[in-house]
């Protein structure tokens, strides 16, 4: 068995953080500034960048394939659902619950460079992956100018 030194300032840290993350709740929004629209808890997202797309993976576990939503409306991407609480197991039987339940919905701008048309989404081992592909950019037409 490894000998882990004790540190009181990591459980001091912890707590701070937890205070930090109920008041944004209480106060409708989270860290990042983005407004919470409905329910109590938002999957983390990763969003980065290809040549060809915008990607972005949100963590899903536990959320039925059927609870998830994606929408695109006024450039706007809109992630929806719910994670359901198992009901087989009683309250009082649980030691420890950390995992949020309930409804979800995360928002995000989308560029004018996105083909709205052609978004993919694709929901595997409790990832959602939204793939949104860039348009084609229109190339700059070489024009050679002719010596007489």
């Amino acid at each position: 068995m490894a000998i882990v030194k004790y540190n009181p300032l990591r459980e001091l840290r912890t707590m701070q953080e937890q205070m930090n993350r109920l008041l944004n709740l209480s106060w409708n929004h989270d860290i990042s500034g983005e407004d919470m629209k409905d329910g109590i808890w938002q999957p983390a997202v990763d969003i980065y960048e290809t040549n060809e797309a915008i990607i972005i993976k949100a963590e899903l576990p536990d959320v039925d394939q059927k609870d998830i939503d994606v929408r695109i409306e006024d450039n706007t991407l809109t992630l929806k659902g719910e994670r359901k609480h198992d009901g087989y197991v009683k309250k009082e039987n649980y030691h420890r619950i950390e995992r949020y339940f309930g409804s979800f919905q995360r928002s995000f701008s989308l560029p004018a460079t996105i083909d709205q048309e052609n978004v993919g989404a694709v929901c595997e081992k409790g990832v959602l992956t939204v793939t949104l592909p860039k348009k084609e950019e229109i190339k700059p037409k070489h024009i050679s100018v002719q010596i007489k």
